[in-house]
């Protein structure tokens, strides 16, 4: 039968003017309906643990997987990428809803679901603006601190639940410091249940894994378990689900709290982003493909407004799934859609048989998510690549942790940036040099260096190379302090592609003092971008046309016939 589809569907697609949706053919049935249906068994589980965690409830988490991985896979740029709620999205509408229930307890869970929808809404904004290759442009040493932040507090918020107790108020720090007291009233057979969810994903074969996700398996022995050897004893459940579509959840929003929801949906969309876009680069590399940035970025943000409309979880580009996707054979985004489709099904004709299932399990399930975030490979040896980049990402995931997401990342990337730009300068200021002789490592022809000999030091050669950022103006500035006394200066802009504003002012207390002074000014080689920030820094006020030259050795004749002119007694040309 597949067979025969195949073949009917081998040349049908959408058309091209129909751009706006993802890479959809039926040219695969076979691995793309495999790869779908496989995917969603991997997510089945995970979702539930999700919605678990994050308060919204199991159904939010099995809402949240069906919205963002359908509209996500019918608008995005990737073709194979399976979008679903993630570890690290969990974590953060997490604190959001409880913040959220916390200022508003009647209104509050309909904020958070606003949240989400501004989330998607500032996602889109992101794409259309083409920011999706600036959204990843952030040192390894942050994106690393930052996941792996995430993933500690993923496992400290289910240390709780995996030992059969409510998670305390208050996040992250009230559960660190509640921990004594949850192990002093640990539920036995919950923490039971929670160990056996463990053992079974960690130790599972590989061979086995290939088959059926080690969730799943974890989950129904789990379930089994609790019914039959621990028959009779109170364990928390998950507890009725609701069969059918679920309300709309309308955008509410508190006067109070409309700064906290747009910050926390910017927070959100942009850890979207960074979350689908790096899973994006790992589907690249295992297709053989280039995804559209821009385009999968609309893609989420259309996702994540329907799932807020649909009281779901947000989510972004989830690695596991995408890669279990590929590896059962999908090639379109035919595969994302029938995920969706048989999870819906899952909810609206088999809700009921999730009751059962144990809450420890679903925690075991979550930690070993948490697990799995860690970085552990940057983590093991960040110290011997780089010890400043190990401080950092050990900063960022302290800060992560303890303080809070934004703080963390924007102190990691300025940290990081601080240091690049300093290594960059001393690099760079090397390149800016005041030369009144021969001596200096500058590379001159023969012709050149006789010119400055002649000039007898009363010619000066002011060279600067490459781009000129704001860590260079103290590097100009010394240079131009050098500047003592002479008749021209050769200002030499050949090798600069790009001047900063800094640097600019710099150069233009240059050529003032060098003005005042009553040197001769020549400017060689400026673009004409150049050229033009000069123009606009009034500097070509007392400077002439025929001192702007395109060549450093006809300004060094035209700064030494000025020079040999002046002792002569004749006047300059």
């Amino acid at each position: 039968m597949y067979d025969l589809l195949d073949q009917v569907f081998y040349h049908l697609s959408f058309p091209k003017s129909m751009s706006v949706t993802n890479k959809i053919r039926f040219n695969n049935l076979r691995g793309d309906i495999f790869g779908g249906v496989t995917a969603a068994v991997v997510s089945l589980p995970l979702a539930l643990a999700f919605g678990v965690a994050s308060g919204v409830g199991p159904i939010g988490g099995l809402y949240g997987a069906i919205c963002v991985g359908f509209f996500a896979a019918l608008f995005g740029g990737t073709p194979t990428l399976i979008s679903e709620p993630t570890g690290p999205m969990t974590v953060v509408m997490t604190a959001i809803v409880a913040s959220m229930t916390a200022a508003n307890p009647d209104n509050g869970l309909a904020m958070a679901f606003t949240v989400v929808m501004l989330a998607g809404v500032f996602q889109i904004i992101f794409g259309v603006f083409k920011l999706g290759k600036y959204i990843t442009l952030m040192p390894y040493s942050v994106i690393s601190g930052f996941m792996s932040g995430i993933g500690v507090i993923l496992i400290i918020l289910q240390i709780a639940p995996f030992l059969g107790q409510p998670a305390p108020k208050g996040g992250v720090m009230a559960t660190v410091q509640s921990i004594p007291d949850l192990l002093s009233k640990i539920n036995p057979p919950e923490a039971i249940l929670g160990i056996i969810t463990i053992a079974i994903i960690f130790l599972m074969p590989k061979k086995i894994k290939r088959i059926v996700p080690p969730q799943l398996i974890a989950l129904i022995v789990g379930t089994i378990i609790s019914l039959t050897v621990f028959q009779g004893v109170e364990i928390r459940r998950i507890g009725e689900i609701p069969v059918g579509l679920p309300p709309l959840q309308f955008p509410t929003f508190s006067a109070g709290q409309i700064t906290t929801m747009f910050v926390d949906g910017v927070m959100l969309g942009m850890l979207g982003c960074i979350d689908t876009l790096l899973t994006a680069v790992v589907a690249d590399s295992l297709t053989r493909t280039e995804h559209k940035s821009d385009k999968e970025l609309i893609g989420q943000g259309i996702a994540n407004i329907v799932s807020g409309f649909a009281g779901g979880l947000p989510g972004a580009g989830a690695t596991m799934g995408t890669v279990v996707n590929i590896q059962t054979g999908a090639t379109s985004a035919l595969s994302g859609l029938t995920r969706a489709i048989v999870l819906l099904i899952v909810v609206l004709g088999a809700a009921r048989l999730t009751e059962p299932i144990p809450m420890a399990v679903l925690a075991g399930i979550a930690l070993k998510v948490g697990i799995d975030i860690l970085d552990w490979s940057f983590l093991k040896r960040s110290h011997q690549v780089s010890m400043k980049g190990s401080i950092i990402m050990y900063g960022v995931l302290l800060l992560t942790v303890f303080v809070d997401l934004i703080v963390a990342v924007g102190v990691g990337v300025f940290i990081a940036n601080i240091l690049t730009i300093e290594r960059l300068s001393e690099m760079q200021s090397g390149e800016v040099k005041l030369i009144t002789d021969t001596d200096d490592d500058v590379r001159l022809t023969p012709e050149q260096k006789e010119l400055l000999d002649k000039g007898m030091g009363h010619v000066l050669l002011f060279y600067l190379s490459g781009p000129m950022i704001f860590g260079l103006s103290k590097a100009i500035a010394r240079e131009h302090n050098a500047i003592k006394a002479g008749e021209a200066l050769v200002m030499d802009l050949t090798d600069v592609p790009l001047l900063g504003v800094t640097a600019s002012l710099a150069i233009e207390n240059a050529i003032r003092d060098a003005h005042d002074k009553g040197l001769q000014i020549y400017i060689v080689g400026a673009s004409e971008k150049i050229k033009a920030r000069l123009h606009k820094l009034g500097l070509f006020e007392f400077i002439t046309e025929e001192h702007i030259m395109g060549d450093r050795t006809e300004a060094l004749r035209h700064a030494v016939d000025l020079v040999n002119n002046k002792q002569m007694g004749k006047p300059s040309v």
